[in-house]
């Protein structure tokens, strides 16, 4: 039986983005996911994502008769970590990619900045909220993100993936409509966890491991100490920004195997 990983996406970018790193993985792994999370009403963005957390742990027990591996890219990553936090028993290891723990200082900082607003011009929150939403065609929408310089490092298979599950067809004419609600986007950036620091203060009740991007401008942001600390400084860097997924899949899909294979041993000599 193979093992599995329950994968939670990044903010904005539906879980089937990821598709070209799942099909790396799947000799080895069997892969679930919510495809869009915070999109269901049972299930609010509020401050510190208590019920996102829900959402993953009720999707997680749902599915699953053993404990899984939790991997998560940004908003997935820290989902992952808090789901672990809440329910260790039923997650066998966490790989959060490109997640740094805000902690001590900085998480005060960041109460600080979402009390006064100021998060939202520190964040991508404030283009969130006047993000198009609709193009006329699939043909429109690749040459649309493929001209930003951003998206331009994406491997193209990730960003076909992206265009054909992000910006699906809506209607006959082939008008494209986003699929991530620009509003539970925005919600998501303005309400980052700043209490995830403390909750790890003894550590964590799984291993952990840390892959990053070595140009990540988040990582830059918020440092590395609290997720070294959460990690034993298990932390493997890979080239590229915070989107480094999406701009290298196939070198992410060997990270990742990588990391579960040592999480994997670090499971076996502790039992």
């Amino acid at each position: 039986m193979k093992n599995i990983i329950h994968f939670s996406h990044a903010n904005g970018f539906p879980a089937s983005t990821y598709r070209t790193i799942f099909a790396e993985l799947a000799d080895d792994y069997e892969l679930r996911y919510i495809e869009r999370i915070g999109h269901d009403a049972r299930y609010p963005v509020t401050s510190d994502w208590p019920h996102l957390v829900e959402q993953l742990l009720e999707d997680i027990d749902r599915t699953y008769r053993h404990p899984v591996w939790l991997v998560g890219h940004s908003l997935g990553g820290y989902l992952s970590l808090m789901a672990a936090l809440k329910r260790p028993q039923w997650v066998r290891g966490v790989v959060m990619l490109d997640s740094p723990v805000i902690a001590g200082w900085r998480a005060s900082v960041l109460r600080v900045t979402q009390w006064t607003g100021l998060d939202e011009r520190l964040s991508p929150a404030a283009a969130t909220r006047t993000r198009r939403t609709q193009w006329a065609s699939r043909e429109e929408a690749w040459r649309h993100f493929h001209s930003k310089p951003a998206f331009a490092r994406w491997d193209e298979r990730v960003l076909s993936d992206y265009i054909d599950f992000g910006i699906p067809q809506t209607a006959a004419d082939g008008t494209r409509t986003l699929a991530f609600d620009r509003q539970v986007e925005y919600v998501i950036y303005r309400t980052l966890p700043r209490t995830l620091g403390a909750r790890l203060a003894h550590g964590s009740p799984v291993p952990v491991a840390f892959i990053a991007g070595k140009h990540s401008k988040e990582i830059r942001q918020v440092g590395l100490d609290a997720t070294r600390r959460v990690t034993g400084g298990h932390i493997e860097w890979l080239d590229g920004s915070h989107l480094f997924p999406m701009e290298k899949p196939l070198e992410t899909a060997r990270a990742l195997q990588r990391a579960l294979h040592e999480l994997q041993a670090r499971e076996l000599s502790a039992a």
